[in-house]
């Protein structure tokens, strides 16, 4: 992604609801589809609309705004303790793009990927005669399409080439804005394309890394949350196999997503972690050892163990950083000790069930 695309901000179209006391005067929301029940009619999908973007912070007072994200180190230096509207010059407008870039540029994961070099697949370059859309038109149609897949993912459905081109409609600018949503359904909900076997150019979405859960009906409804889960699943890999609560959240601050403050896709972070990723298993919290006084930290529960592993982890991070898995280092390699280990393990109890098989008869 280009220096200038990193930098701009992300606008989203006007809302035409009344303004609820102190939120930002140019506070934006965006159209969330969601399938009632009972109902197949696309008139109703987008029923329901949420705050694009949080106008108030943990340090901040009520009638204060501040950006849901920063986009840099000199953002960051132009925000820290004066909290901005949108509007002004230093301010981010929160969008699905907005939200997909401090996914990357403030993960975890960043040291692994930084000076590799290369613009990476969302990069574009100015050809002579190619009209050039503008941010804005690029980022609704990124909305736009990024909406409609979220609506074919809630009824099940597949979506084909054709239906994404006709709803970009632009073959000059489709790889850069098919490459912004495929970054937004990775980083934000945690969603990927799988080609239909038995179909041309048909895909469906799945959740990544082969997990099950999506929680698609927990907090904000229509919003898959498979992408907080695999951040913070990350987070702990890259931590070392366990992260404090502590590194947890301070990376998850970095991004705009603080527990108790409503985010427009996750809902309250805090009561996710707590109510859904730990009760279902696929984080673990617990008091570290000896520890005076007492202090937090998350590793891998048991289901995230059974449904995914390292290297599965591994490859996605290194396909959305756009880096050889192999620049993970330490962390590669005993991920690759896993995997082999895991294979033995198979063909062993392969061995075993065929010879109770052979003998049993």
């Amino acid at each position: 992604m280009s220096r200038s695309r990193k930098r701009r901000c992300f606008m989203l179209e006007e809302g035409s609801e009344t303004q609820d006391e102190g939120q930002c005067p140019s506070g934006r929301r965006i159209a969330v589809p969601v399938e009632e029940e009972g109902s197949s009619s696309s008139s109703s999908s987008c029923s329901s609309s949420f705050p694009s973007s949080t106008c108030s912070s943990p340090s901040s007072s009520s009638g204060t705004c501040s950006p849901l994200v920063s986009h840099s180190p000199e953002d960051n230096a132009l925000t820290a303790g004066n909290p901005v509207c949108p509007d002004s010059p230093q301010g981010a407008c929160s969008s699905f793009s907005a939200l997909a870039l401090a996914s990357r540029v403030q993960s975890p994961f960043d040291e692994y990927f930084s000076g590799q070099g290369g613009e990476g697949a969302g990069s574009s370059q100015e050809l002579p005669g190619v009209v050039v859309m503008s941010d804005r038109e690029r980022d609704e149609k990124v909305n736009t399409l990024v909406s409609f897949l979220l609506l074919k993912y809630q009824r099940k459905e597949p979506v084909t080439q054709a239906e994404i081109m006709g709803v970009i409609n632009s073959h000059s600018q489709f790889s850069v804005i098919f490459s912004e949503v495929f970054e937004c359904l990775q980083l934000i909900f945690g969603l990927d394309f799988k080609e239909v076997e038995s179909s041309n150019q048909s895909y469906v979405l799945v959740t990544v890394l082969g997990i099950s859960y999506d929680g698609l009906f927990s907090e904000v409804q229509g919003m898959p949350k498979t992408g907080l889960l695999v951040l913070i699943l990350s987070i702990i890999f890259l931590q070392g196999d366990s992260a404090s609560e502590e590194e947890v959240w301070q990376t998850l601050n970095a991004m705009g997503i603080w527990a108790g403050i409503e985010h427009f896709v996750y809902g309250d972070p805090g009561k996710l972690v707590f109510e859904d990723f730990v009760q279902e298993q696929y984080l673990v919290h617990q008091q570290v050892p000896d520890s005076n006084p007492p202090s937090y930290e998350f590793l891998w529960g048991p289901r995230t163990f059974a449904e995914t592993s390292k290297m599965k982890l591994i490859e996605f991070l290194a396909s959305i950083s756009r880096v050889d898995p192999r620049a993970f280092g330490q962390r590669y390699e005993e991920a690759q000790r896993e995997e082999e280990e895991r294979a033995q393990a198979s063909a062993s109890a392969g061995e075993a069930l065929g010879h109770c098989m052979f003998w049993g008869h």
